[in-house]
């Protein structure tokens, strides 16, 4: 059996890319009190605040039972305030709390920092042609969990 080395593992790469960043994301944001593990809900939330539980599921990509707890804790730490819809009394909307907003820069300033501290060194076209390609990647990969041979 050939051995994979870590360095030519794509999987083992970008994970370690994501635990970087995420340190490096926990850091600098620590202050506000917000996990990274929040973050990407709080990111949707800003870009369109009143989601369901289901449409930010479907946003940031998370299961239903984790997407459960992590709303149930951003409840508890004042971040959102869960309404119910006043058409359908069975579906509820996440709204951002007054403390939410005010802490959005100081998140927002803390992940380019982050992202500018692991992009230091690559230039503008090496950069967008990285993002293109793990566009790329991350939709070849959403397109359904058939092996690559059998989706031809």
């Amino acid at each position: 059996m050939t051995s994979l080395p870590r360095q030519s593992s794509l999987g083992y790469q970008i994970n370690h890319l994501a635990r970087l960043l995420g340190n490096g994301l926990r850091i600098n944001i620590a202050d506000t009190g917000v996990t990274p593990g929040q973050f990407a809900q709080l990111l949707a939330l800003y870009e369109e605040d009143g989601l369901t539980q289901q449409e930010l599921c479907e946003r940031v990509r998370i299961d239903q039972s984790t997407m459960a707890h992590t709303l149930k804790r951003m409840q508890r730490d004042g971040l959102v305030v869960r309404v119910t819809d006043a058409q359908d009394r069975r579906r509820s909307h996440y709204m951002l709390t007054e403390r939410a907003r005010q802490i959005q820069t100081a998140l927002t300033q803390g992940a380019r920092e982050a992202n500018a501290r692991a992009l230091r060194g690559v230039g503008g076209e090496e950069r967008e042609a990285f993002m293109r390609t793990l566009g790329r990647m991350i939709a070849n990969l959403e397109e359904g969990d058939q092996p690559a041979a059998l989706q031809e």
